[in-house]
């Protein structure tokens, strides 16, 4: 890394030293784009990078809420609204106790860049709590959802900001908080994404992430003149993304044998499939957040506890849980059992640690601010679909999604190629989102 990236990360670390998640995602992206910065001089003499690193706007306020026994709480809402040189503010919202204002800053800096990958015009904002739904009661959730709102509605808007699901927010939070927002301002409009099909969402939302991860995954095995077909998979997670993940892996004849958690991991080497596949629904649907009934229900499945399936030797690995869940044991794991393919499905999944020696090791990386941006793209459609009063099919979804995810990986192959990176889809998506959303703010003047 030369001097350019460093200064504007030292910027970062001096502004937010208490803030490690944020920092990180400032220096993954600020390295890579090295060559685009010194290749640009307006750049950096309009200031670009430091606002790019500030964000626009940020919320935080007080979310009191009654329990079912009568008890008052209170949590912290958030909403960082990062930058809109592309269009209104997109990014989700995440309940959980370990949301702080380093993990949403952290989300939404990412989130510029994922969404300017798209081509759509959305730019990036994340948000959420230190409320965990999980255990709460179905009264409890919503009076939450409705005091969380009571303070967001203010600040957003389907030409303003156009919150989504995250970690801990589904389709019942988003039903409350979408009707907390239209009692409030007395309009029925597309202010909140990942809505339920009987009030505006898109069919196909709840698996867009994960299929969009296999469009992007078949994208990269093409380049090699490789296929799905025949191909051993490992997982983990086994909510939605992974769910959809599996579902479109299954389509193009690739096996999966893993699905975890927090508490270990399933191994299934019958693969994960039919029946199996629909099981994961009700395994969510079921709030006991534990994976391992599915073991106690398929006689062939082995539930192992308190590791993590990056041990199990396969062909591909694609981790769909959470942030850093592979660290630099895990990739020193991954590359000893001989994978030549690791796709992200969940945000900055891998340690930059585990990157960098994943990389060096000749593993071919899908970063998950491209290979994941299918849920955003989707988003985006239903914004679409609610603006026109319009209704798509899933087919028209899927065709679009697709569409969308094959030109995410050429804009990632062609950004590498043009800066004499070879194939470094890594690098490719930071420079890509970059770019795009640099011209623009460019274009728009000091603001």
């Amino acid at each position: 890394m030369g001097n350019l990236a460093q200064q504007y990360i030292d910027i970062a670390k001096e502004h937010y030293p208490h803030e490690p998640e944020f920092l990180e995602t400032v220096t993954e992206v600020l390295t890579s784009v090295e060559p685009l910065l010194e290749a640009h001089p307006e750049y950096i003499e309009s200031g670009l990078v430091e606002r790019l690193i500030e964000p626009e706007r940020g919320i935080q306020f007080r979310v009191p809420w009654v329990d079912d026994n009568g008890k008052v709480h209170v949590n912290r809402g958030y909403r960082y609204e990062f930058n809109s040189a592309l269009g209104p503010y997109k990014g989700g919202l995440r309940f959980a106790s370990n949301v702080y204002p380093g993990i949403i800053k952290f989300l939404g800096f990412e989130q510029i860049f994922k969404n300017a990958l798209t081509g759509l015009p959305i730019g990036g904002g994340k948000g959420g709590s230190d409320f965990d739904p999980s255990g709460k009661s179905d009264a409890e959730v919503m009076r939450f959802c409705q005091s969380f709102m009571s303070e967001l509605y203010r600040h957003i808007g389907p030409n303003t900001d156009v919150p989504a699901g995250d970690i801990g927010v589904g389709g019942r939070e988003i039903g409350y908080l979408f009707g907390q927002y239209k009692k409030l301002t007395n309009r029925y409009e597309g202010a909140l994404s990942g809505k339920g099909l009987t009030f505006g969402g898109l069919a196909g939302r709840a698996e867009a992430t994960g299929y969009g991860v296999v469009f992007f995954l078949r994208e990269m095995l093409k380049h090699f003149g490789d296929t799905l077909e025949g191909k051993t998979v490992v997982v983990s997670g086994y909510g939605n993304v992974t769910w959809g993940t599996i579902k479109k892996l299954n389509e193009f004849g690739a096996k999966v044998i893993t699905i975890s958690n927090h508490e270990g991991y399933v191994l299934d080497k019958d693969g994960v499939e039919g029946d199996k596949v629909d099981y994961l629904l009700d395994l969510r649907a079921s709030g006991n957040r534990k994976c391992s009934p599915y073991a106690d229900k398929y006689e062939n499945a082995e539930f192992i506890p308190d590791k993590k399936p990056w041990e199990v030797p396969a062909d591909i690995y694609i981790p769909c849980a959470t942030q850093n869940e592979i660290t630099l044991e895990d990739a020193k794991q991954i590359v000893a059992n001989g994978a030549k393919y690791l796709c992200e499905a969940a945000n900055m999944p891998t340690t930059p640690e585990a990157v960098a020696y994943l990389k060096e090791n000749g593993v071919i990386i899908g970063p998950a601010k491209a290979a994941n941006a299918g849920g955003v793209a989707c988003s985006c459609i239903e914004m679409s679909q609610d603006a026109q009063h319009t209704f798509f099919t899933p087919e028209e979804v899927y065709d679009q999604l697709e569409k969308i995810m094959v030109n995410i990986h050429r804009q990632c192959e062609e950004a590498s190629a043009v800066y004499g990176l070879g194939y470094d889809l890594v690098a490719g998506a930071n420079i890509a989102g970059f770019e795009r959303v640099a011209n623009a703010m460019m274009a728009e003047g000091i603001v």
